[in-house]
């Protein structure tokens, strides 16, 4: 396992309990847990949306990336430290990553497969697989702020509480949020548009919830992607997993999940490719990600394209949030991580509702 470290992920640390059972996460590592969701219109409409019988996990990507590497040392892997800048092949055909050491020596490790999740824009997997370009990316930038103290006047801030801001002063393609993190916060917002003020619009978002005079810790961005790759393998011994596979999910920007999931789906699929010695199992990665969750994104990206266009879309999306039908749903959705196919009355209810907000028969 060779990682560079040292490195924070910028996230809002979001995770579901459906990620805390399958990948057994203590306790210890939930910095907070949200009980409701404020979604925020560009009138500043605020429609709290309350996670009914659940929560949603809030991790600190500093300590919550150490552990996972310690876990994986710990299970048995080699952990090296170190930045690879290329993908060699020896003289035998078995691949190479080269790599810089944190001395700043250069290294190579050898393997007979390799799985790559080295971030959105990665080279690497483009050396890997020429035929594909890097995945579609909104860039995301947040600041990690000192929570304020319960109570504080002239502060909207509530330690269980996110906040996800529709307004296009602040994003004008997806959202802006405020997320806690027990003693601290994210704040952040993004955009695929290029030259859209990332940190001006999130000390807008800091001026209007009083959250500007509150101590920065520090500052992060990262191109989040937002759409799976067609392919996922080379054909021969790379398979691509997490951001470099483009496991985030349109709309809500989630992805720590669906990075474990392709993480572990990766393995599986490298583990039969070794007991078989058909490098034809590494496309079973994606194939059984997109089978599980394919639909889910493809909902979600309609969903992202529709409703982020513009601010009377927002508008209109955000007073849909209201109806305790489209609350239940997608928190189940969420939490589980699977389509919610019973009731279908309620389904069809939500459908009425979004078209008679599409074609403006509704009012915001």
């Amino acid at each position: 396992m060779l990682d560079r470290a040292g490195r924070i992920k910028p996230c809002g640390g979001a995770i579901p309990p459906r990620a805390i059972r399958d990948f057994a996460i203590p306790d210890h590592l939930l910095k907070a847990r949200i009980t409701c969701a404020d979604i925020v219109s560009p009138k500043g409409r605020r429609v709290p949306m309350p996670v009914e019988n659940g929560f949603v996990g809030m991790v600190d990507r500093c300590e919550f990336d150490e552990w996972l590497r310690a876990r994986a040392a710990a299970s048995g892997a080699q952990r090296l430290t170190g930045e690879a800048d290329g993908l060699e092949r020896d003289a035998d055909g078995v691949a190479a990553i080269a790599y810089v050491t944190k001395q700043g020596e250069r290294a190579r490790v050898r393997g007979r497969f390799v799985i790559l999740a080295n971030g959105a824009r990665s080279d690497l997997a483009r050396q890997a697989i020429p035929s594909q370009g890097h995945p579609r990316c909104v860039f995301a930038y947040h600041e990690i702020v000192r929570a304020p103290p319960p109570g504080a006047p002239g502060v909207t801030y509530e330690a269980a509480r996110c906040d996800v801001i529709y307004d296009g002063r602040t994003s004008p393609d997806f959202y802006a949020w405020i997320f806690p993190h027990g003693e601290t916060a994210s704040i952040g917002t993004g955009s695929a548009r290029k030259g859209f003020g990332l940190r001006a619009a999130t000390a807008e978002v800091r001026r209007r919830t009083g959250l500007d005079a509150v101590e920065t810790i520090r500052r992060e961005g990262a191109p989040i992607p937002m759409k799976p790759l067609r392919r996922w393998d080379n054909g021969r011994d790379v398979v691509l997993a997490g951001d470099t596979a483009g496991v985030v999910a349109p709309a809500s920007g989630e992805g720590i999940y669906y990075a474990m999931l392709g993480g572990r789906l990766a393995a599986e699929a490298v583990r039969e490719a070794l007991a078989t010695g058909d490098a034809r199992a590494l496309r079973r990665a994606r194939q059984r990600f997109m089978k599980e969750h394919g639909r889910v994104f493809w909902i979600l990206g309609i969903m992202q394209t529709f409703w982020y266009r513009n601010d009377w879309t927002r508008e209109h999306f955000v007073k849909m949030c209201e109806d305790k039908d489209v609350q239940r749903l997608t928190w189940e959705a969420y939490m589980n991580k699977r389509l919610v196919r019973r009731d279908p009355l309620a389904h069809l209810k939500i459908f009425l509702k979004d078209m008679a907000h599409l074609l403006g028969l509704a009012r915001a």
